[in-house]
């Protein structure tokens, strides 16, 4: 009896095995190949990204992120990976073909993503940057694995951004962000209208308004207060990474519009230079109403900043006295 029933044993075994690699192979394209998201329920503490031109952390701190344990993280930033790495599923596989034109024939390296938990390595995968489908990227589970094309439902967003080692672009979208009591002063350069311009300084004895090289008299100094007041927070709209090398050097020989230098009472300086946006459209160029290009100090990256948000800095002298 007991040698039959071992017989059975022996015979229902691969059955078994069968059964369960067909439970786990369920998905359309293998599930040895597909599961991108990390399990629902897990909860991710860190997460890798590394290419050829360097790495990037972020890291969960108590309830905050980092950025290579330095600065702080772009809330809306995190928001966006999290639900990347969590709701991601395949749109369609990528053929042979279509990886070699898009991938190897142009010599497009992968940003290997790495997620982690508390007790270790939750999922890891390659992202290949392409613009051959309106999600912009191709990814793979490990080198030898099947190509696919990945998307998150209900969004239609660029998700391959998101996988970058560019610590700007984890970095809260921010010009400035200075409590009026660390100002010590304020200067605003308008290169359009110089008799505009004017300097702020605050001294022991209080707060002084200059022209272009005058001091003023007769000025409201709740004008005053109230402006120094708006640089509690300036953000901009986005970082111009895709705009051309050429481009970027073209803007910053042109004459700027603006240019607002601010001196922290610890003695350092952010000076922010604005120049005018140009759009296209319907094959005419055009001043850009809405928004402005922006750099600050010796930085070499260029944003879009929109007027609406620096708007409450762009100030006249003439806007300091009664009206």
């Amino acid at each position: 009896m007991t040698r039959k029933l071992f017989k059975y044993l022996l015979l229902s075994i691969p059955v078994i095995i069968l059964i369960i690699y067909l439970f786990n192979e369920r998905s359309p394209f293998g599930g040895s190949n597909s599961s991108f998201s990390v399990k629902p329920g897990a909860e991710i503490s860190r997460i890798e990204f590394s290419d050829k031109s360097g790495s990037l952390t972020l890291e969960k701190e108590g309830e905050e992120w980092r950025i290579n344990k330095k600065y702080e993280t772009r809330k809306s930033c995190i928001q966006f990976i999290l639900k990347i790495l969590t709701e991601i599923q395949i749109k369609s596989p990528v053929t042979p073909e279509l990886f070699r034109s898009e991938i190897i024939s142009r010599n497009v390296t992968p940003v290997k993503v790495r997620v982690f938990g508390r007790r270790g390595l939750l999922k890891s995968f390659l992202v290949y940057k392409t613009r051959s489908n309106a999600y912009g990227n191709i990814m793979k589970l490990r080198e030898g694995s099947k190509p696919f094309i990945v998307y998150v439902p209900g969004s239609d967003a660029e998700i391959g951004s998101a996988f970058t080692v560019n610590e700007l672009f984890w970095q809260p979208y921010s010009v400035f962000n200075i409590l009026p009591s660390e100002i010590r002063s304020v200067s605003l350069e308008n290169l359009a209208d110089t008799a505009s311009s004017f300097r702020i300084e605050k001294m022991k004895a209080g707060i002084s308004l200059y022209g272009r090289s005058m001091e003023l008299r007769g000025w409201d100094s709740s004008r005053v207060i109230r402006y120094l007041s708006y640089f509690i927070s300036i953000p901009f709209e986005s970082w111009a990474f895709d705009l051309p090398a050429e481009e970027k050097d073209r803007i910053k020989k042109e004459m700027p519009v603006y240019r607002i230098s601010v001196i922290r009472t610890g003695g350092d300086e952010i000076q922010l230079t604005l120049w005018k946006r140009q759009v296209e459209e319907n094959g005419i160029r055009k001043d850009d109403t809405d928004r402005l290009w922006g750099k600050t100090g010796a930085m070499n990256e260029i944003f879009i900043i929109r007027y609406m948000d620096i708007d409450p800095l762009l100030k006249k002298r003439s806007y300091f006295f009664p009206q």
